[in-house]
């Protein structure tokens, strides 16, 4: 079979569809064009894996530190194999810089947000100020990163609801990450009762409450501080510490809150 007129009668049936870069787009060219970017977005997510599972697999990363990596290289992989192709396919990429010029007054003004959060987001993944897994708050919501994105930041939160929060807000907004020092935090749980309450007694009803809890720590010890003294009404503070990755607060914040009022309770002492 001679290939060479095969190639001359699959061309003849080739037909011209429009000029873009000072390139002939052909039906032909157009299909390659489809199929090597195809192959380039999965040559990407391959290389990503690769980098997660098997380079980083046994360095001291963490989960999210190579899970960010990963994402980098993938990244970087489709920026350059995108340049590779239009090159290869015969584009003049300079014929773009008008278009580009455009591009950069939308990304200005309606791109704005967009690109703010995809670099916000590459921030997160080098300089790691949350993980997957950390417990945060941020603006008004708690809970467990999920998932860090190109834009957006999956967080779980204690109803199990997920929250897509924009990556600009972990920069600009005060983020708080409970396991960022990876030790011991401290939870005040507020209680008022009537004025003329011995404070010995409470002092030792409240400390026997929070020891009573599994999840509280000996070391620190539960304090229980005199907050506002005067008027009808004496306010104390119950001060625990839990483990950072240990129980949810609001969890802890109400058991203790149940224990104290048993205790009160079988005191005969009354809240304010």
């Amino acid at each position: 079979m001679d290939w060479q007129l095969l190639l001359n009668r699959i061309k003849g049936y080739d037909v011209h569809l429009f000029t873009l870069g000072g390139a002939e787009i052909s039906a032909s060219s157009a299909v390659k064009l489809v199929v090597f970017f195809v192959g380039l977005l999965w040559t990407a997510g391959w290389l990503r894996r690769w980098t997660v599972e098997r380079a980083l697999r046994h360095t001291p990363m963490d989960d999210g530190t190579r899970q960010a990596v990963g994402s980098i290289v993938r990244y970087l992989v489709l920026v350059v194999g995108v340049v590779l192709i239009l090159q290869n396919a015969g584009l003049n990429l300079s014929a773009f810089s008008v278009l580009a010029g455009a591009v950069g007054v939308g990304v200005g003004f309606g791109l704005q947000n967009i690109i703010s959060n995809f670099v916000s987001g590459l921030i997160i993944m080098i300089e790691r100020p949350i993980k997957i897994g950390d417990r945060v708050e941020v603006g008004g919501i708690e809970g467990t990163v999920q998932d860090i994105g190109a834009r957006r930041t999956t967080v779980i939160t204690n109803d199990s609801m997920a929250i897509l929060v924009p990556n600009q807000r972990f920069i600009l907004d005060n983020v708080v990450n409970h396991v960022f020092a990876e030790r011991p935090i401290r939870l005040r749980i507020p209680v008022q009762v009537q004025s003329g309450t011995d404070p010995e007694l409470m002092r030792r009803l409240l400390c026997d409450a929070a020891q009573e809890h599994p999840k509280v720590l000996s070391d620190p010890a539960p304090e229980a501080l005199v907050t506002s003294l005067g008027g009808a009404a004496t306010a104390y503070e119950l001060a625990v510490w839990h483990e950072a990755r240990g129980p949810k607060r609001q969890q802890l914040a109400s058991d203790l809150a149940y224990l104290i009022a048993k205790r009160l309770r079988a005191n005969e002492i009354k809240g304010a």
